[in-house]
């Protein structure tokens, strides 16, 4: 079994909610990848639940700016199943990097 089927039911994003859109609107603005977030949205929440972060970094490489963006994320566990964890967007932080000189 893979472990994205065996974690389907115990990772969800907020899917139909303000936050996700918001999300979803950030991700493009900073993402130069050319897969769609569909596609990426499964790999994410694993890569976040594996790590027991609260956020995932978009590294500098991948963004359209080339710096590293922070999507951060509230982590609900759901009453009816404790198994279940629920990801609500917050926010995106882009660290300043110092200047040279």
């Amino acid at each position: 079994m893979k472990q994205l089927e065996f974690h389907r039911n115990e990772l969800q994003m907020n899917y139909f909610s303000d936050s996700n859109r918001k999300f979803e609107i950030d991700f493009y603005r900073y993402s130069a990848l050319d897969t769609p977030l569909t596609f990426l949205t499964d790999d994410i929440l694993l890569t976040m639940a594996k790590s027991m972060k609260y956020y995932f970094k978009l590294k500098k490489g991948n963004a359209k700016d080339n710096r590293d963006h922070y999507f951060l994320f509230q982590i609900e566990t759901l009453d009816k199943s404790k198994l279940t964890r629920k990801y609500t967007y917050l926010k995106t932080v882009t660290p300043i990097t110092p200047i040279s000189l």
